[in-house]
């Protein structure tokens, strides 16, 4: 990272004429950075996202991401607190200000859990999930889709509350395509946007004429399901060893015999999981039946050691 692009030297930031010390960095990616800024004013913590604009439809994805955090108000999407791009050494880049959530992703959590040898609670499990599903509905009221739900874009607060953050694959939900041309132009926006080991099979091989919808969304929502039950998620180790995911999604999920959630929870996830986007369910369905496993167990909130 090149001097024109970082924030340690300056040592702080101004975004609407409100400062912010930078205290390091938490993340990158190919394209952004994370880091953590303190406020002068207030005191709190925030996350710094630090998008870099190399083009003009790099600047209008970013004013995209931008837009899309700013249609929701829902304690199961992340909030934007501030936001400015900034044009400088001849280079362009957004400043996205978020809250900043200590606990970190749900895959850290999971992550954790692995390495002791442990595993999630069943009730822990449905208290989640209900959460990510409530934030989804959300995004698919307003027909939307978020296309890239896994368990590194599901961040966990003090009290379990999963909060659906990196908005930057959302688009309309619909989608009507209309030749080999526009399917080829889905399937390869696709392979750029939609992790691959979360990637709904409609996704790998596009049709020319065909509707593709928020049920994409479903499908990840099942693979996020399968990561807290089975700590890894249900095509990580194909993508690892190099198999084809594209060929493993079309065959219905296997659950371990191994697995010792409840039947009812089981079940849950074999339906969301179906490979034909026409046979699977709406968010509703799916919350409704989170309830119904909810309500058959006491009504209590449980954290984890």
């Amino acid at each position: 990272m090149g001097q024109t692009v970082c924030l340690c030297s300056r040592g702080s930031i101004t975004i609407d004429n409100k400062k912010y010390y930078f205290i390091q960095k938490l993340d990158e990616g190919g394209f952004s950075y994370v880091d953590l800024v303190e406020g002068v004013k207030d005191g709190r913590f925030y996350a710094l996202k630090r998008i870099l604009c190399h083009d003009r439809e790099g600047r209008q994805e970013a004013q995209t991401e931008v837009e899309m955090h700013q249609m929701f108000n829902h304690p199961n999407i992340l909030s934007l607190v501030a936001h400015t791009f900034v044009d400088r050494g001849g280079k362009s880049e957004a400043w996205l200000l978020l809250p900043y959530i200590s606990k970190g992703s749900l895959w850290s959590v999971l992550e954790k859990l692995r390495d002791k040898g442990s595993s999630m609670p069943e009730k822990l499990i449905l208290q989640i999930f209900h959460g990510i599903c409530s934030g989804l509905k959300s995004i698919h009221e307003k027909g939307y889709a978020h296309r890239d739900l896994k368990p590194t874009n599901v961040l966990l607060d003090e009290d379990d509350r999963p909060v659906l953050m990196d908005l930057g694959s959302m688009n309309r939900a619909r989608i009507e395509v209309r030749g080999t041309r526009e399917a080829m132009t889905v399937q390869d926006w696709a392979a750029q946007r939609c992790t691959i080991s979360y990637r709904a099979p409609e996704l790998f091989s596009v049709e020319s004429h065909c509707i593709i919808d928020e049920r994409t969304d479903i499908w990840s929502l099942g693979c996020v399901l399968y990561c807290m039950m089975m700590l890894e998620g249900p095509y990580d180790l194909v993508f690892q060893k190099g198999d084809s995911v594209a060929l493993a999604v079309q065959n219905p999920v296997a659950i371990p015999q191994s697995c010792s959630y409840s039947e009812g929870l089981q079940m849950l996830l074999s339906s969301i999981m179906v490979s034909n986007p026409r046979e699977r369910p709406n968010i509703n369905w799916v919350l409704d039946q989170v309830q119904d496993l909810q309500s058959r167990s006491p009504n209590t909130h449980i954290n984890m050691v």
